[in-house]
């Protein structure tokens, strides 16, 4: 299997200080930076920055957001996570990350999606009953803008193109898109259908159940016409000396985003023990020792011939030292040993395949 991609996913989260309030949405930003310098210089491939639109998240903006990280950073690759497309304009959107991809040297990448929140509907004056209707036409356009050519489209959402350019074009190659996806067989046939590459959204339960969209995947990609294209994953997690420690420091910020969230969504509460379970082998929590995520991660990958794995380090309330911290063992030991394990289990595949 190919060399995987390890990267981060922040939303900007908004974090407390020592005095136990809230920071502004300003002052996470700005941390947010000094996370992406971090991540910079300990080797990550990737950071992806996502757009949302309440009080929670610091976030509306994230590609002036990276391209401040570009001229920060040197190789990390930069992204969203996600643009919600629904609510936004695909040609402005092309735009802003073509722009992007310009002032990082080519370092920009976008992942589309629907998004989990629907704040931006109302804010920016659309229909939620559009809900499915507005991305399938926004997205036809993106791919249209995307391909580099003179525009001629028309849909449901905006008036029609005959023949229109869109600037600033990619100075090389393609923009690199990815559909994000949480849980639904269309949004991995429509990824399919446009050649996009997948990143699939694992926030709860085994991250294996996800092996049969890996396989309607690969095989809408041939019905369509197009080779294998990468595959992703994002889930949240985070990385302290000890599986303990890291527990016990994502514990109580795990507890008040979710049970947040949970008020507004009709959930219970996490409990403890469900908590423990999301961290276990078996679930979504990338939460340990840098042995036991590397572990967990290195399995995931096998399991759904990963391209990419993006943690996504922050935690509601987390601090900004413990992040920090976090990112620093990814970097310096999560990735590395995670790097090793899938050498080594390609090196017996390999083995156990060859004749005697």
């Amino acid at each position: 299997m190919e060399k995987l991609e390890l990267g981060l996913d922040t939303f900007g989260d908004r974090t407390r200080g020592t005095d136990g309030k809230p920071a502004s949405h300003a002052e996470v930003i700005r941390n947010l930076l000094e996370q992406a310098e971090l991540a910079d210089r300990v080797g990550l491939a990737f950071i992806g920055v996502g757009e949302h639109h309440r009080d929670d998240f610091a976030v509306s903006a994230p590609e002036v957001v990276l391209a401040a990280i570009a001229s920060r950073t040197k190789q990390i690759r930069l992204g969203s996570a996600v643009t919600v497309l629904s609510s936004d304009d695909p040609i402005r959107v092309f735009q802003r990350f073509s722009t992007l991809d310009a002032v990082s040297g080519g370092r920009a990448e976008v992942i589309l999606g629907r998004g989990s929140f629907t704040e931006s509907f109302p804010l920016f004056g659309f229909e939620l009953a559009r809900y499915e209707e507005l991305f399938e036409d926004k997205l036809s356009l993106f791919a249209k803008v995307r391909a580099g050519t003179p525009v001629t489209w028309s849909g449901s959402t905006r008036p029609p193109l005959e023949n229109q350019s869109v600037y600033p074009p990619i100075e090389h190659g393609l923009l690199r898109t990815w559909i994000g996806v949480g849980g639904s067989p269309e949004s991995v046939v429509r990824a399919a259908h446009y050649g996009f590459d997948l990143m699939l959204a694992i926030i709860g339960g085994d991250p294996a159940r996800f092996a049969g969209y890996v396989e309607l995947y690969r095989e809408a990609l041939e019905k369509f016409g197009f080779g294998r294209r990468p595959i992703g994953v994002h889930s949240p997690g985070h990385v302290a000396a000890t599986d303990e420690q890291a527990r016990e420091e994502l514990w109580p910020h795990f507890l008040a985003m979710r049970t947040k969230i949970g008020a507004e969504r009709g959930w219970a509460p996490p409990s403890r023990a469900q908590f423990e379970n999301e961290a276990g082998p078996r679930g979504a929590l990338f939460v340990g020792s840098p042995e036991t995520v590397a572990q967990k991660i290195a399995a995931t990958a096998r399991t759904l011939s990963l391209s990419r794995f993006d943690l996504k380090y922050s935690n509601g309330p987390m601090p900004h030292e413990q992040m920090l911290k976090s990112i620093e063992l990814i970097g310096t030991k999560v990735a590395p040993r995670v790097h090793e394990l899938l050498a080594r289990s390609g090196a017996e595949s390999h083995a156990a395949a060859a004749p005697p």
